[in-house]
This record gives C-alpha cells, structure tokens and sequence, in this order.
C-alpha cells in the first residue's frame, strides 16, 4: 500500500513539472510579445489625438454641426466590434468583454449585430447564434493598418447606407502589466464637439488665453463637409487599430500575469507534494525497521 502511494504522488510530481515547463515557456514569450506590443500601443496614441482634434476642430465650424456622420437615429442597430484574443490561457481576459458587451447589449434599444475580431470572439458569438456581420478577422496580432482603415471604409459605408445605426467598439485597455481594463467606445455617431481651446465648461472665454482672431483659424482647401467624409472613415479606422493594439498589448499582459500565478501555483503543488512523498517514504521505512525488528525477536 506504502509503496503503491509512493508511485502516485511519484506520478503527480511528474505531471506537475511537465506543467511547469509549458507554462514557464508560455510566461517567457508572453513576456516578449509584452514589450513589443507596449511599445505599439503607446506608438499609436498621439496619431489619434491628432486625428481627434482635427476633427473636432473642423466640426466647430457651424456648417458641419449636423453631419450625416453625427445623425441620431430611434431604435438604432448597433453594432459592437468586439476584439477578444486569439487563444485562451490568459485569466478572465476574454470572458471580462464578452461580459461588457451584454451589458452594454442588454441597454440598447434597437437590435444588435456583432463584428468580431479574434478567434475567441468569433467562436463565442456564433457559438450563441448572434447575428455577424463577418468571420474573416481571425488573428488580432495580424490585424494590421491596412484591414483597420478598410474596416474603417466599411464601417462607414454601412452608417451612411442605413445598415447600421450605431458603432461600438468593446476592447481591453492596457494599463499597466498587472492591470488591463475592459472599455468600449462610440464611433458613430460622432460624439458632440469638444469645446475649442481658450473655453472652459461653461462656454466663456478663458481669461488665461488669448482670444482668437479670424486669422488664427486653419483653412482648408476642401468644404468642411467633404473634409469630414475623407477624414471620418480614416479616422474610424486609426481608432480600431488603436483598439487592436491596446487589446493586444493587454492580452500579452494577462497571459503574463496568469502565466506567472500557475507557475506559482505549481511551485506550492511540488513542496507539497514533495513533503507528502518524504512523509510517505519515512512511514514505509519506519514500517519496514519494524518488521525486520519484529522478525528477530521471534527468531
């Protein structure tokens, strides 16, 4: 019975560290990927600011506050770009957003279609039987500039066209190593303005600012309107691979993290493990000097 015990907890000690192995394997290029995932998504921050104050800067002028790309419309059909991971093994990472996007589901008026990006994703959805828009983006680490601005194109044929009401985007934002967070942004319609440079909240000019004359102001050799029909779809599509990035970035951070935590675990399972097999070993020795000690003395 002792030595039968022996080769089971001989057995679990083996698997353990052939786990071990994997995962530790899995840390180091999650590790890899991390940093140059990073590096990408900080990259691409300031080109959608640029695109975002541009923007905003020419949907001040008045001729443009009603653009067909800012129209609200009743009982809208959303759609929700939901960019998950392309495998598993990377803690609540995927189930974290296919919870926000029920959520945010859940209070739409209007029906809901989904366009899916990463191989998770699109298992998910159609494993629920939603309706997609399409399967053909499988692997986000591929998802380069070029799909992101046709999907842009595509996002914004569909709006003008009246397939599509609304534009989600559901992704994880990366914060730090240790901490991605699941947010979502509207593409369309496009949000209200922001207030000019040199305005605060209420709408007053800044006291601290220098008051802007008509020769301060950009000109444009195209009409606002047709400036924004070139600019929006561009712009639709730098913020989804803006999102691609961030979500990639935070896949490789979760899977670290995870990664890091079973190899922890599996740690505490080899002391344990390696205690209980000590223990087991002494009792069979102690059991065996028994026997031998009971054997000479009837002798």
């Amino acid at each position: 019975m002792g030595s039968a015990s022996l080769l089971e907890i001989k057995r679990s000690i083996k698997s353990v560290q052939s786990t071990m192995q994997i995962t530790k394997a899995m840390e180091l290029v999650a590790t890899s990927k991390l940093r140059r995932a990073k590096e990408r998504a900080e990259q691409t921050r300031p080109y959608h600011k640029a695109l975002s104050e541009a923007i905003s800067r020419i949907r001040s002028y008045e001729a443009t506050a009603e653009t067909a790309f800012a129209e609200e419309r009743k009982a809208p059909k959303t759609c929700f770009i939901v960019v998950a991971g392309d495998r598993g093994l990377a803690g609540g990472f995927n189930n974290n957003i296919f919870r926000l996007t029920a959520s945010l589901a859940a209070r739409c008026e209007g029906p809901c279609c989904y366009l899916p990006i990463g191989k998770k994703a699109i298992e998910r959805f159609a494993y629920e039987k939603k309706e997609i828009l399409t399967d053909s983006f499988v692997n986000v680490s591929s998802f380069g500039v070029s799909k992101s601005l046709a999907l842009g194109h595509a996002l914004s044929d569909y709006f003008l066209e009246g397939k599509i009401d609304r534009a989600v985007i559901v992704y994880t934002e990366f914060v730090s190593m240790l901490s991605q967070v699941p947010t979502y942004s509207v593409l369309l319609p496009l949000s209200p303005f922001e207030n000019d440079p040199g305005e605060n909240d209420s709408g007053e000019p800044d006291p601290g600012e220098q008051k802007k004359t008509p020769s301060d102001e950009p000109i444009y050799e195209s009409p606002p309107e047709e400036m924004l029909k070139r600019i929006v779809p561009d712009y639709l599509g730098g913020t989804i691979y803006i999102a691609l990035c961030e979500s990639f970035a935070a896949e490789c951070g979760a899977r670290r993290t995870a990664m890091s935590s079973a190899n922890k675990n599996a740690e505490e399972m080899l002391s344990n493990l390696s205690l209980s097999y000590n223990r087991a070993r002494q009792a069979v020795i102690t059991q065996e000097i028994t026997e031998i000690v009971s054997g000479a003395d009837a002798l």
